[in-house]
């Protein structure tokens, strides 16, 4: 049985500073990167119940939301290929609540692991919810995810 985490961090009033890296974070184009990243999403997560298994359609309805803004879809790309990705959620609708963001999916190439990629892609994410002047942000993680927990820690989440 999945034993799911959520996990919190409050928003600076300023950006973290982004770390060097040798490929370039760019945003989602709806018409140049469906298929990539879907390709991506599936081998990243071909043995998860939820993320993986994903077909164009799952993609699209998921485009589809009230939530969903290319400009918080971040990707890693290194020689015009995508690496990573981390795709964020602004949450509006909570009752007596601010709007929240959220890290929805945070995902490497396994031939890229290790390289700073889903790091860089997150520090980007949450200065993304800073300058959209949110206050907190979370994600959902699995218990047993120990390299996802451990960067999560060292980005301020708990």
């Amino acid at each position: 049985m999945r034993h799911i985490l959520k996990l919190h961090r409050d928003l600076d009033v300023h950006a973290l500073p982004h770390p060097v890296y040798e490929f370039k974070i760019e945003t989602f184009n709806v018409d140049r990167h469906k298929q990539e990243w879907l390709d991506l999403n599936n081998l990243v997560f071909s043995h998860h119940p939820d993320q993986g298994n994903w077909a164009m359609e799952d993609l699209e309805n998921r485009m589809s939301e009230p939530w969903f803004d290319p400009q918080g879809f971040f990707l890693a790309t290194f020689n015009g290929m995508i690496n990573g990705f981390v795709w964020t959620k602004i949450h509006k609708d909570l009752t007596n609540q601010d709007p929240v963001g959220e890290l929805y999916v945070v995902g490497t190439h396994p031939d890229y692991s290790g390289k700073g990629i889903a790091r860089a892609l997150s520090i980007a994410s949450i200065n993304y919810f800073v300058n959209k002047g949110l206050k907190h942000s979370i994600l959902y993680v699995d218990a047993d995810n120990e390299k996802g927990l451990k960067l999560y820690g060292s980005l301020g989440y708990n």
